[in-house]
This record gives C-alpha cells, structure tokens and sequence, in this order.
C-alpha cells in the first residue's frame, strides 16, 4: 500500500508517535490502535538491561492494557522497522503500519 493519505484515525496514530517520540527525546516513537478504538503510544527504549523498538514498546503498552486485536499501527521517525517490530503488531492483527518523517510526512504505508 503506498499513498500519503491518512485516515483521521491514522493520523491521530501518527499524532501521539509523534508525541511520544518527541517527550521521550527517542530515535523513534509509535502509537497502535485496538480494536475498540482505543489508542497506545510508545518510544525507542534504550536502557543497558532493556532495547525495544517504539512499536514494540506500544505494542506491550497495548498488551498490558488487556487490548487482544490491533487494527493499526504507525511508526515515527527513522524509516526502518524491523522484522520483530512488525510482527508483534501482526501478531495481534494489525493489518497495515504507516511510516512517517519526525514531521508526520507519509514515508510509505506497509501492508503487515
């Protein structure tokens, strides 16, 4: 899937991976949406004892919530999510991640 046009819901994802990447000071930030609507965002963690990509730490944020189905993901940031990344969001089904810019810019929108 390739375009740069988002849903209003997509763009709220972007929205708070953006905010969360810019208040955690993180090489990236993301934010997932369940499947009730419900919205979760995370940060690049890099801590000696800990390394999460942002989508996998809004993910686990997710999970921690009970959230049991993904509907999207978005990632902001360094355009370059990892195999692990995106299969923790497939594996609660997300079917789609976009990928901006640090400045919301649609990079590319993969199909998970």
């Amino acid at each position: 899937m390739n375009g740069s046009e988002l849903t209003a819901e997509d763009d709220k994802l972007v929205t708070l991976a953006r905010g969360a990447k810019a208040r955690a000071g993180a090489a990236q930030g993301a934010a997932v949406r369940d499947g009730d609507g419900r919205t979760y965002a995370g940060a690049t963690v890099a801590l000696p004892s800990l390394q999460l990509s942002a989508l996998q730490a809004a993910v686990a944020i997710a999970v921690a919530s009970a959230a049991e189905f993904l509907e999207a993901a978005a990632v902001v940031g360094d355009a370059d999510v990892d195999d692990v990344s995106r299969a923790a969001a497939r594996e609660l089904g997300a079917d789609r991640l976009v990928i901006t810019d640090d400045f919301g810019v649609v990079l590319r929108q993969i199909v998970l």
